[in-house]
């Protein structure tokens, strides 16, 4: 079977489209002299939440955590479906992903795998077509790893039980393996309202994640009308992650992008968060 290429969405808009520079970027973001954490020393994680807007806003947030990891060789990223279109879970099991740093091999076994565990799952490209939030992980995990291998999923769904089906389904397959698989969660966090309350609104949803809590974050994301636009793939990453084992999750690096821009009036906000 030959792959689909999937060839960039957002190059030269959220990150830089030429090669070196894109490296360049990526190498300045997760450099331990712009990383306060990165002095710990890389780990072994089940999972991790990192953010998903252009580099020049979230990219040093998503640097910080990618710089304390240890990519392996196969990587699950889960996302929200931003553009409405496809499926509610969908995955390309079949594709190649392009970036100015290379290609990138979807994992076919390990997508097989998953379609047959999760009825909900299905092969779709549509959800995944003008999609950014998967495409914004690949260059930071692209410059770790030079055997990447990836499972895409968009996640367009907040139904609790169809999220939790997913983890669920991701820590059957995963557990089954040998290998070591990284399960990244892209998002962002509350969107477009002040500074002062998009910190208020994101510490509780940080805290359900920190709690390894997918049902105290469902709930806490519900009720407090917080705009995060990747609470599914983190609650999928949760139920899978506390099926692994997971024990802790530790908050790397906040930010919002009032930070940069100066504009504390509409924000959004950027966590960076690692499971173990």
């Amino acid at each position: 079977m030959v792959s689909a290429l999937r060839t960039p969405a957002v190059a030269g808009r959220f990150y830089p489209g030429r090669r070196d520079e894109l490296l360049r970027e990526v190498r300045e973001y997760t450099t331990p002299a712009k990383t306060a954490q990165a002095e710990a020393g890389r780990v072994s994680a089940i999972g991790c939440v990192a953010p998903h807007a252009g580099y020049i806003y979230s990219g040093h947030v998503a640097g910080a955590v990618y710089s304390r990891l240890e990519v392996p060789e196969h990587c699950v990223i889960l996302c929200p479906n931003h553009t409405g279109r496809g499926v509610p879970l969908a995955v390309m099991a079949s594709t190649t992903w392009q970036t100015p740093l290379g290609e990138v091999e979807a994992s076919r076994e390990l997508g097989s795998q998953l379609l047959q565990r999760c009825h909900l799952l299905q092969e779709d490209s549509a959800a995944h077509r003008g999609e950014h939030a998967i495409e914004v992980q690949l260059p930071f995990l692209q410059a770790q790893q030079k055997n990447l291998q990836i499972v895409p999923i968009a996640v367009g769904t907040s139904d609790l039980q169809a999220l939790r089906g997913l983890g669920e389904a991701l820590a059957d397959v995963i557990g089954a393996r040998e290998q070591k698989v990284l399960i990244v969660a892209s998002s962002d966090m509350n969107h477009y309202e002040s500074d002062a309350v998009t910190r208020v609104k994101d510490r509780k949803a940080i805290e359900r994640v920190l709690a390894l809590d997918a049902r105290g974050l469902w709930e806490v994301v519900m009720s407090e009308d917080i705009s995060m636009c990747g609470f599914g793939p983190a609650i999928a990453m949760l139920t899978a992650a506390k099926i692994l084992g997971a024990t802790t999750a530790t908050l790397v690096k906040y930010a919002t992008s009032g930070d940069v821009s100066g504009d504390y009036e509409s924000v959004v906000g950027y966590a960076g968060i690692i499971v173990r």
